[in-house]
């Protein structure tokens, strides 16, 4: 029984991983997860499609794999952060549909939150701007919004959770009135650490933060370590009881399968969005620059903490080249229309389709495409998309190092990459032209779903800590700077002017 089972739910799509004890993927499966866009602004899921994709690809993965689920040592959810969900304890049902992390409509909330001057209060225990993204808010307008739900929430009889907390509740007891009561109602900090309802620096829910946004505590889950026993798979699910031994929100997972254990190592995720970690280590400190503090991946009761930029639109760029604008046929032509033209012509596409994150804050900026001309194709449109990735990422990493140099650190001097955009070697080499560092790309790329993996191994004993992970980690290609300094500080300017524009529009 060495093999580790990672259910990963992301923003487009259900996956499910099976890593030999080594950390090598055995197999994979995956089912894309509909989108629900009711109005501009709002994203929603099903939350019954995300237990139905999820619980589908585990079992495909198995049957891949051709291995039982008796086989299988321990299991670990990673998840799309923030995505909010509102069920009846009894029922095991939905009350709504799940407000996706990339849902704006809390955002008249959080700004009466900042007329009443409550931002410092949030900021100064859970290391958060005051923002839409964040649980908390979206949990309110579910609450304020959905006949009945307030009533029902102060009765006892809603739960609340972000999407690892919906699957463990489905895995491990569900609706059924002979499960019900194994139901597991729980989450761990690197998630609640998302809500901006908990204390990072006690790793507890604060009663004030709930008060304040007229949260009833009953509705929250219990808060454990990242790697811990959370329960166990109910065995008609997959054929036979599994433990659950590791959770962990998809950004600090993909940190600790980077085997970023250290203060100073930092990774990027190129998915939907693309989000930038820096291990701080157990020092908790407020970014001076716009970034978040958050709660890393914890493997035991030691508060960890990461510095943390978001992007909202990454690898969702490409998506909306292929559907929207209908450019390409498949994502995976983005990098050859990209590379039929030497540069982007002149074009700067600044992608902030629901408002920019980090280190902006703008949810009113809007997409902005600045430089056609008559000369400008589709090509030169999908390299500015490609490139807006990369000069994102590069505006997240300077203010990062600026936070880490005025706190006594030195920078970070690596970033590792992973997440499906980090195999496009055009946008590769251009990060690391515009960073002036390397940027190393692991042989693993998987590491969201490694990381919740190598959790639930600890979690259950497997491994006997984290230097035996570390030794694992093998770089598979490492792009080094080839951009003069001056011109890569030219192409940044550029993309200042670009965002700019975009958020005076």
């Amino acid at each position: 029984m060495t093999y580790l089972l990672a259910l990963d739910q992301g923003t487009s799509s259900s996956r499910s991983i099976i890593f030999d004890r080594g950390g090598q993927i055995v197999a994979m499966a995956q089912e894309e997860l509909p989108q629900i866009y009711p109005r501009p602004g709002w994203v929603e899921h099903d939350p019954m499609a995300i237990w139905r994709t999820q619980l589908a690809t585990a079992r495909a993965v198995l049957r891949k794999a051709g291995l039982q689920a008796r086989q299988i040592h321990a299991l670990g959810i990673t998840n799309q952060r923030e995505t909010t969900i509102v069920w009846d304890r009894r029922t095991g049902l939905p009350v709504h549909h799940a407000l996706v992390w990339q849902d704006r409509r809390a955002e008249p909330a959080c700004a009466r939150l900042r007329a009443d001057g409550k931002a410092g209060l949030i900021q100064a225990r859970t290391g958060l701007v005051v923002d839409a993204y964040f649980s908390g808010v979206k949990l309110k307008w579910i609450l304020d919004n959905v006949p009945g739900a307030r009533a029902r929430a102060e009765a006892g009889e809603l739960a609340f959770g972000t999407v690892d907390s919906w699957l463990l509740w489905q895995l491990s007891g569900g609706a059924d009135d002979a499960t019900r009561a194994r139901a597991v109602h729980a989450t761990d900090v690197s998630n609640a650490a998302r809500t901006m309802l908990f204390n990072v620096r006690s790793n507890e829910w604060d009663d004030e933060l709930l008060a304040l946004l007229d949260i009833p505590r009953n509705m929250m889950p219990a808060v454990l370590p990242s790697s811990a026993r959370y329960g166990q798979v109910r065995p008609e699910l997959l054929g036979a009881p599994v433990d659950i031994a590791g959770v962990a929100g998809d950004q600090q997972s993909a940190l600790f399968g980077q085997a970023c254990f250290d203060e100073g190592m930092a990774k990027n995720t190129y998915g939907t969005g693309c989000f930038m970690l820096m291990h701080t280590g157990e020092r908790f400190e407020l970014s001076r620059n716009g970034l978040l503090t958050t709660s890393a991946a914890q493997f035991d009761a030691q508060p960890r903490f990461a510095l943390e930029g978001s992007v909202f639109v990454g690898g969702a760029v490409v998506q909306w080249l292929r559907d929207g604008l209908q450019a390409i046929e498949s994502s995976a032509q983005v990098q050859a229309l990209a590379e039929s033209v030497p540069d982007a012509g002149g074009v700067m596409f600044v992608p902030a389709f629901t408002g920019l994150g980090a280190p902006y804050w703008d949810a009113r900026a809007r997409g902005t495409i600045c430089g056609i001309t008559r000369g400008t194709t589709s090509a030169h449109i999908a390299r500015a998309a490609l490139e807006s990735i990369a000069f994102q990422s590069a505006a997240l990493l300077e203010v990062m190092n600026r936070d880490a140099r005025a706190g006594g650190g030195c920078g970070v001097r690596q970033l590792r990459v992973d997440g499906g955009a980090c195999a496009n070697d055009l946008l590769m080499q251009l990060q690391a032209d515009l960073l002036g560092i390397e940027v190393v790309r692991p042989a693993i790329i998987e590491t969201t779903a490694l990381g919740v993996a190598y959790l639930a191994g600890l979690g259950s004993g497997l491994y006997a800590g984290t230097a035996e992970l570390g030794a694992q980690w093998r770089a598979e290609r490492t792009f080094r700077p080839e951009m003069a300094p001056a011109r890569a500080a030219e192409r940044m300017a550029e993309w200042e002017h670009a965002v700019r524009r975009a958020t005076a529009a």
